[in-house]
């Protein structure tokens, strides 16, 4: 268990990544009101000046007063209690998130411990694709404890799970309760045994009906839809942001107000499931002022256990494939060959 924690009146968050999916977080924190003071950083300073003018014209219509400001400078996210990281490389029309690994991990040897230096007390919310290498990464390089490095892992796949499923049955996505675990990505785990709507298991549904095999590999389809679903948005129009800028203000929400809601998120999951290594990969959680205050053991299937663990083992291997040894404290992104996204 993770001890609460009070934060100040003045609560500050930071974007690390003007681009896309950096600014639609932004906009979505500053829409929900979650903060005092909002950041924005980024290596191409024009763009990120645009940005923070562009926010800062939102003003009059927001519910409060916000502080924005943005540039190239660390100095400026000082103190912040809340750091989400966006930067990184896009993923390209067909390319799997872990194709993405070591450009992405390479950067954050760079983010990262700027960030600690300048936010030494942070929560950090990591973004950047492959999501749960990343959030690993960031916890390696930060020294930070593992309650205070996470990652948005599945929430925005289990959203898109619950909306599908709403869809099939004509209900509202907010009675249907499910979860899409393990890695953000390819190897993800529909867990089916768990899916209620309305308080009815869907698994019992399923095996009621007159060809129980046949209705399981129409909800198998279904799953498959939500993994490519960002694919897909790629492919049409080059990529995803206004449902994860969501997804992170949701995150910021929980944290800044103590919500406690079970959601999941990418995270050390050593010790649970059979699973020694310390790999992240998303599983429900309790997330509060302390970060991830706990973890909730799930009950899965015999096959859904058996899945969760294979895509423990495939991050496991990545992560254990991947080079993070610090790079030197005067490194920049212009020493090292990392395509960074402007857009």
């Amino acid at each position: 268990s993770v001890p609460s924690r009070d934060f100040p009146i003045t609560r500050k968050v930071t974007v690390i990544g003007a681009g896309s999916v950096g600014v639609a977080c932004a906009y979505s924190i500053l829409l929900q009101g979650h903060c005092q003071q909002l950041t924005l950083l980024d290596v191409f300073a024009e763009k990120t000046k645009g940005e923070v003018l562009d926010l800062q014209d939102c003003m009059c219509q927001m519910n409060k007063r916000i502080v924005i400001t943005g540039g190239t400078d660390y100095a400026l996210s000082d103190d912040s209690h809340i750091v989400v990281v966006t930067a990184g490389a896009r993923q390209r029309p067909g390319e799997s998130r872990l194709e993405l690994t070591q450009r992405n991990v390479d950067l954050m040897k760079i983010i990262i411990p700027k960030v600690v230096k300048h936010s030494p007390n942070c929560i950090l919310v990591m973004v950047t694709n492959p999501c749960d290498v990343i959030t690993w990464t960031a916890w390696k390089l930060s020294g930070f404890p593992a309650h205070r490095v996470l990652g948005s892992g599945t929430l925005l796949d289990s959203s898109r799970f619950r909306v599908k499923v709403a869809e099939k049955l004509e209900v509202d996505p907010r009675s249907v309760h499910g979860y899409v675990l393990g890695e953000h990505g390819d190897s993800s785990v529909a867990v089916w045994s768990g899916v209620t709507v309305g308080g009815v298991r869907l698994d019992k549904l399923i095996s009621s009906s007159p060809d129980p095999t046949a209705a399981m590999e129409e909800w198998n389809q279904l799953h498959t839809s939500v993994r490519d679903a960002a694919k897909n948005i790629i492919a049409l129009k080059g990529y995803t942001a206004w449902a994860i800028g969501a997804v992170v203000s949701q995150l910021v929400d929980c944290i800044f107000h103590d919500n406690r809601a079970v959601l999941p998120i990418s995270t050390k999951v050593q010790g649970l499931h059979g699973i020694d290594s310390d790999v992240f990969l998303s599983i429900p959680c309790v997330l509060g002022r302390g970060g991830v205050v706990s973890r909730i053991h799930t009950d899965f299937s015999a096959d859904e256990l058996s899945k969760f663990k294979k895509s423990a083992d495939l991050l496991w291997d990545i992560c254990t494939s991947v080079d993070v040894t610090p790079l030197p404290a005067t490194t920049s992104t212009a020493d090292i060959a990392i395509p960074i996204n402007k857009n």
